[in-house]
């Protein structure tokens, strides 16, 4: 059962070697070597990539009882960026996040299930605009390590789908040819390091 459901008695390796069962506690998610990244379809023809720079969040992990695992994650909506200064900046506007009043997106956990293997499934509160609207993600763990500075890590690989519209972010063009420029449907990737505390 992986990270969540694995007895203190089970010596399968993750990682560095860790005893998946002595992962629980809580961790803290390090930006430095984490990506939370965004895909949009454009002119109905091409994918456009893009991610948030800053952001914190924090994770519980419970071994015993995956039901207690927990994240929290805040993200500053002026970090995005998507290779165009342009675009960007379109982005931050009012047509779409205006971050000058909604600085911030956040997400915060209200169930957190085990699918077996190495996989996971969490749903919680995603805030965007200050509307609330509940979200899945789906996770794998990429197991556990202790890094050469002494600290133990964990990682996770997490995907989803949601629609823009949801959040009320709504702005689009026609094109000539039919369709619009954006799509509303949005494509959500993460890789996740998260420490432990001490």
């Amino acid at each position: 059962m992986g990270i969540f459901g694995r007895k203190s008695d089970d010596t399968t390796e993750a990682g560095a070697g860790a005893d998946l069962a002595a992962l629980t506690g809580d961790y803290t998610i390090d930006p430095a070597h984490s990506t939370l990244g965004f895909v949009a379809r454009h002119a109905m023809v091409t994918n456009v990539k893009g991610s948030f720079q800053e952001f914190e969040g924090t994770l519980h992990l419970d071994g015993s009882d995956p039901a207690k695992s927990t994240a929290s994650l805040d993200i500053q909506m002026a970090s995005i960026t998507t290779g165009s200064p342009d675009r960007d900046g379109h982005l931050k506007s009012a047509d779409f996040f205006k971050t000058d009043e909604f600085p911030t997106m956040t997400f915060r956990s209200t169930k957190a299930e085990a699918l077996g293997d190495e996989d996971y499934r969490i749903t919680g509160d995603l805030t965007i605009l200050g509307v609330t609207k509940p979200v899945t993600i789906d996770l794998e763990f990429n197991g556990a390590a202790k890094d050469p500075f002494g600290n133990e890590r964990v990682g996770f690989e997490g995907k989803a789908e949601i629609k823009r519209s949801d959040w009320g972010v709504t702005w689009n063009a026609a094109l000539e040819t039919g369709g619009v420029l954006v799509s509303d449907k949005i494509k959500l990737n993460f890789d996740i390091s998260a420490i432990k505390n001490a």
